[in-house]
């Protein structure tokens, strides 16, 4: 197994990503390699500095342009061929590497993965899945967290058939109960789309909606799977991350809050593409750069990508 890393994406790139993938090549397994892709001369010093240059578990390829995270994504991927994310994307097309994970421009990423591998057949719209911690432990699903800012019901339904088999695969969830986030618990409460889109949901029989959820719940583990538009969830998303921020800074530590830190999982899978993209917060650390790698072999061992693609056939 192959899991490629965008050595140049990132607010602290490419310091923090070296530095994190150097601390996962120390635990991986035997058969797993990490390809960092990027400026060849700028990795390998920092190799050096880390008296990382011996590992077997890490291979370099050269990309000689950056994307930057504020350039328009459609331009800068045709204008640069042979940038980090460029280069990535064109491995995990020739199937050389078998995920591609970032923390570089987002945009990039989401136009790259429907340009180059494609949106997986009958796909109305990929998007991003998100992980929240819940109380009951483990982590709830959360799809769309922001690839879509608006939705039909037709797409809200399919997200709920995506996440349900992403979970089932990647966590070994048996029958994840799918929950549509809502103003109320209620069937007839919400917009017009949502109560649109609470009935396709309900009369879906390939996955286990148990109904709305409200603002209330998300942390409650009521659900394995939250369903909202990219709107909606991105905004939730950020707030629910920002506690332990607000935590760390009032002195206060907390088993629970310390799982809302974005470094604990580390990244977010684009779902519904021909296969296993990561996208990173643009802070991210060593950690979060560990942890990602981490969610990165988990997914390419549940080939949820392809799960989802023989369910949609």
């Amino acid at each position: 197994m192959k899991i490629a890393v965008d050595a140049m994406g990132g607010d602290f790139a490419p310091e923090a990503i070296v530095e994190g993938v150097i601390q996962a090549a120390a635990e991986l397994p035997e058969d797993v390699a990490i390809v960092l892709i990027g400026k060849q001369a700028i990795i390998q010093a920092l190799l050096d500095k880390h008296n990382a240059s011996a590992l077997t578990s890490i291979e370099l390829v050269n990309a000689d342009d950056i994307i930057d995270m504020s350039e328009h994504p459609t331009k800068a991927l045709s204008q640069k061929p042979n940038s980090s994310i460029g280069i990535g994307f064109k491995l995990l097309k020739d199937k050389q590497v078998d995920a591609f994970c970032s923390a570089g421009n987002t945009g990039a990423m989401h136009v790259g993965a429907l340009f180059s591998i494609k949106a997986i057949e009958g796909i109305m719209r990929p998007c991003i899945a998100g992980f929240v911690p819940q109380i009951t432990g483990g982590h709830a699903v959360m799809l769309d967290i922001g690839a879509n800012a608006d939705c039909k019901p037709e797409m809200l339904a399919q997200f709920g058939e995506i996440g349900s088999i992403y979970a089932q695969y990647t966590f070994g969830i048996d029958q994840p109960r799918v929950a549509l986030m809502n103003i109320g618990s209620e069937e007839q409460k919400g917009s017009l789309v949502a109560q649109a889109a609470h009935q396709l949901l309900k009369d879906n029989r390939r996955i286990n909606f148990v109904g709305n959820i409200e603002g209330g719940d998300f942390f409650d583990g009521k659900a394995d799977v939250i369903i909202t538009d990219g709107f909606t969830g991105n905004a939730m998303f950020k707030l629910g991350e920002s506690f332990y921020d607000i935590a760390s800074r009032r002195g206060i530590r907390d088993e629970f809050l310390d799982k809302t830190n974005y470094e604990s999982v580390g990244g977010s899978p684009i779902l519904g593409v021909n296969g296993n993209v990561i996208i990173a917060h643009g802070i991210s650390s060593p950690l979060a750069i560990k942890n990602m790698i981490g969610l990165a072999i988990r997914q390419v061992e549940s080939n949820a990508y392809i799960k989802i693609a023989q369910a949609l056939s």
